[in-house]
């Protein structure tokens, strides 16, 4: 999913790449990514659609201003293929230099990226409280995503068959990608709007539902390895008890003291830890941890280093995400994305990153009862994440769909409610390394901090990412191909 700062990474995964975006997912909490410098965006100039608020009322007209962008620098005129960039649970500051430029100068084609609604500037309300998030889905946030693509293509003066002065019934090819959640939504749209895509791109595509979700703290003990584990293990026996005996000074040690909650605290320590296996920095992490370990160092004050120097002094991870006062504001503020991935998470697809019953790194205190607590602080007695409905609807890692690409990293926590097998027409890659995370064919090694053109260079094994992206570059060829030869017309 996520990994989306995409619940918790899911939840972290919030940010960066959802084009999800760092600054806004950096934390395991969400599960996209973000991105903050100008040079490594194609565009950020902004455009604006007017959004339908209900696609599913015949009798609600109203609509709301829904932010978008468009890079047309590399699109053959006039019919080369239109790639759709998902954004998802994070503010859409613009299209992201990364791998998928790679593929649009390969294809001649140009680049659309849509803002989710409710985040970043695509707000339908002033107030975010729970009777005003009614409208939050992924339902509706595929609507929204087909309800643009038929404007862009040619229900407006700024369409491009009115740019290319085309009649109204010939398209061009449209290819949609995502990553984490917006990789779901990928997957999801080819599902319900086939006649809409060609194809899709579902990056560590987070399409299972999971209620609760233990496997995503085991992956983290078998992708950061026996000694590291280990050495995990001890440090959180250690801050559990730092918490019994003086409470304020452990958290400080994190730049934490405005966490009153104590689980809450060690949620923000579980979501440290995944951050740097999700994206692409083990030895970030383990290289100092172990050292204390085998040398008798102090090993909290080696993770909490690790916490204040790279996760928030180089990702940005901030305690304030993790604030029962923050994410229970309702004004509409560039933060706001932590507590609207929440009411996704407690709403539609859970992804509980509860501690396992053996062999835990997380504390226990992150359990199931934990989750479903935040949820009803959050947004009242009636939240409950209908999980079972949302895989019956969209079919799980079962999807029965055509033309999507799966990958995955082997590292990655997420890839346990992604689809990791093929199946006819649905192909699934594993990218395997050492650093290969989230969204490594599109983002490279690490994930984040971004990387131009998502370059594979500094991933452990390039060969591996390489050839997953060769076999990117062989579906897309054929099935862009095959949509050349029966273009259809608009809906």
């Amino acid at each position: 999913m996520s990994s989306a700062i995409c619940f918790a990474l899911l939840t972290t995964f919030t940010i960066l790449l959802s084009y999800s975006s760092l600054s806004d997912g950096l934390q395991p909490r969400r599960i996209s990514h973000g991105l903050t410098e100008s040079s490594k965006y194609l565009t950020r100039d902004e455009l604006w659609f007017n959004q339908t608020l209900d696609h599913y009322s015949p009798s609600d007209h109203r609509k709301f201003r829904q932010r978008y962008y468009e890079y047309l620098d590399h699109l053959r005129v006039p019919d080369g293929p239109i790639f759709m960039m998902i954004c998802g649970e994070g503010p859409c500051n613009g299209i992201p230099n990364d791998y998928i430029t790679v593929l649009a100068k390969k294809f001649d084609a140009g680049i659309v990226s849509l803002e989710h609604r409710y985040y970043g500037k695509s707000s339908p309300f002033k107030s975010l409280a729970t009777e005003n998030l009614k409208y939050l889905s992924s339902k509706q946030a595929l609507f929204d995503l087909a309800a643009f693509r038929q404007y862009y293509q040619a229900r407006s003066n700024d369409s491009l068959n009115v740019k290319f002065n085309r009649s109204g019934n010939v398209e061009n090819p449209w290819f949609f990608f995502g990553a984490s959640y917006s990789g779901a939504l990928s997957a999801w749209f080819r599902l319900k709007f086939p006649h809409l895509t060609c194809g899709s791109l579902a990056s560590s595509a987070v399409v299972r539902a999971v209620y609760e979700f233990p496997e995503f703290d085991q992956q983290i003990g078998e992708s950061a390895g026996p000694e590291c584990k280990a050495a995990l293990q001890e440090t959180n026996k250690l801050l559990e008890l730092g918490l019994k005996v003086n409470n304020k000074a452990v958290k400080a040690l994190f730049n934490a003291t405005e966490l009153d909650v104590d689980a809450d605290f060690l949620y923000l320590i579980a979501d440290a830890e995944v951050m740097a296996i999700q994206y692409g920095n083990p030895d970030k992490l383990c290289v100092p941890l172990v050292e204390a370990h085998k040398n008798g160092g102090d090993l909290v004050e080696a993770y909490a280093k690790y916490v204040r120097e790279f996760c928030m002094g180089v990702f940005g991870l901030s305690s304030k995400t993790y604030s029962r006062k923050h994410l229970l504001d309702t004004a509409v503020t560039p933060e706001s994305a932590d507590r609207l991935w929440w009411f996704q998470v407690c709403t539609e697809v859970a992804y509980f990153q509860v501690a396992p019953a053996n062999d835990s790194i997380r504390s226990h205190q992150i359990n199931t009862e934990y989750h479903l607590d935040l949820c009803k602080s959050l947004f009242g007695k009636g939240v409950y994440p209908e999980v079972d409905a949302t895989n019956l609807y969209y079919g799980s890692d079962r999807i029965a769909a055509t033309k999507i690409i799966f990958t995955n990293g082997s590292q990655d926590p997420w890839r346990h409610a992604s689809k990791q097998t093929s199946s006819p027409e649905l192909p699934s890659y594993i990218v395997t390394c050492h650093n290969c995370g989230h969204g490594s064919d599109l983002r490279g090694c690490p994930q984040s901090p971004m990387v131009i053109e998502g370059d594979s260079k500094n991933c452990s094994s390039p060969d591996a990412v390489n050839k997953v992206r060769q076999h990117i570059v062989e579906h897309m060829d054929l099935w862009l191909s095959e949509c050349r030869g029966g273009i259809r017309s608009s809906m």
